[in-house]
């Protein structure tokens, strides 16, 4: 019957949806789980759903009964509707998620360089004097004076805590040297970020200092 196929489309597309990780965690899980039922209960042409309504989607003659059929379905693809709206506008509705987004976009814009670096206390802002610094969209920073050139790497991660806000990214920063850019190696925390300035400080465990770097772009 139509009610059929019309479940097996809806299981379909929230397999689809699942799969292609457009709709995750409980929620995905969730619907999975009801995809999996529809398909179930449309081979054996029964559906529990209906039973407290007194539905079947069997070939009837009553009039009524076919209306209530009807009803039911557009409430389930209206319920499948709505679940698919809020799924997809739940990362743009993500403050840390667009945060972080920015960042990563103002970053591999133009070239950086260092404008302040002080390592635990002393100022070692002169051993960068002269490189520019690019953050490349493939997770490589490269360091350039004209001279020297070297390559690191360069990630934004979130710490995945509650409170969705700039707080919770670490801007992680990796060059495998054994010269001065050895010092900027660190998952660093935001102090401020704007389009054309990026404030880092690090705090050391233990009996260790405080480091603060900042990136300002040429």
């Amino acid at each position: 019957t139509a009610d059929r196929i019309i479940r097996v489309i809806i299981a379909a597309i929230v397999g689809v949806l699942y799969f292609t990780g457009t709709i995750t965690g409980t929620l995905g899980i969730v619907l999975l789980v009801l995809a999996g039922v529809f398909v179930f209960t449309s081979l054996i042409s029964f559906c529990p759903l209906y039973a407290p309504f007194g539905i079947k989607t069997c070939p009837i003659k009553d009039k009524n009964k076919t209306m209530k059929a009807i009803r039911l379905t557009s409430m389930v693809l209206g319920l499948f509707s709505l679940l698919f709206v809020m799924s997809c506008s739940k990362d743009d509705d993500n403050p840390s998620y667009n945060t972080q987004t920015s960042v990563q976009s103002n970053l591999q814009s133009g070239t950086w360089r260092i404008t302040k670096f002080i390592d635990s206390g002393t100022d070692e802002t002169n051993d960068f004097a002269g490189y520019n610094f690019t953050f490349n969209s493939s997770g490589v920073l490269n360091a350039n004076n004209g001279t020297n050139n070297y390559d690191g790497t360069w990630s934004i991660t979130d710490s995945n805590s509650n409170d969705d806000s700039q707080d919770d990214l670490d801007f992680n920063i990796n060059f495998n040297l054994t010269n001065d850019f050895e010092d900027l190696n660190d998952d660093w925390d935001f102090i401020s970020q704007s389009s054309s300035k990026i404030e880092l400080i690090d705090i050391s465990g233990g009996n260790g200092g405080t480091d603060y770097l900042t990136f300002e772009k040429n």
